[in-house]
């Protein structure tokens, strides 16, 4: 007969297997909170947020009228557009305002009316009384759509690499420093 077998502990030495962890989660959902924080606030403080693809980052930005980047916000990816309206108008003036649906609102339009500028939020399917909007002017709103595609092409930004919310929203600025120098 010979020795007895050997017995195999698990994945690899000094490994716990996974049935021993009470909660498995993703090392994203795993960051440590500061002394009486929630995770959900760390999660909300760093820009990430649980929607149907996983935790996701939602990069808010204005742009001038040839395309080129004023301003960037980060919210959780649940979070509505419209929520980071009037910080994104701030201290901006001009002439008009283009935003797609996702921004119609009778408060905001107000507000922006309010300031001077012309309107150009196309209105919602579900809205009993359709807003005029200049069509013309709407087709400029592909430039912030085309300062998004030139954005993605670093892969930092595609894809969230960044722990901290303060570090990708860095690179989203070097990322669009970048932009414009090309």
């Amino acid at each position: 007969m010979g020795a007895a077998p050997r017995r195999v502990a698990g994945p690899g030495h000094g490994v716990a297997h996974a049935r021993f962890d009470d909660r498995p989660r993703s090392p994203a959902r795993c960051w440590g909170a500061k002394k009486g924080a929630t995770p959900e606030d760390a999660a909300r403080r760093e820009g990430l947020g649980c929607s149907r693809g996983g935790l996701t980052t939602k990069v808010h930005a204005a742009c001038d009228a040839l395309g080129n980047p004023l301003r960037f916000l980060l919210t959780p990816g649940q979070r509505n557009d419209i929520t980071q309206a009037h910080a994104l108008l701030a201290g901006y003036e001009t002439d008009a305002v283009v935003a797609d649906k996702g921004y119609d609102a009778d408060w905001l339009a107000d507000h922006i009316a309010a300031a001077g500028a012309e309107v150009v939020i196309p209105p919602k399917k579900n809205r009993t009384a359709p807003r005029a909007y200049d069509a013309n002017l709407y087709a400029d709103r592909n430039k912030i759509e085309r300062l998004f595609n030139r954005l993605k092409h670093y892969r930092r930004v595609a894809t969230r690499y960044d722990k901290l919310g303060r570090n990708y929203l860095s690179f989203v600025h070097v990322a669009a420093a970048m932009t414009l120098l090309l």
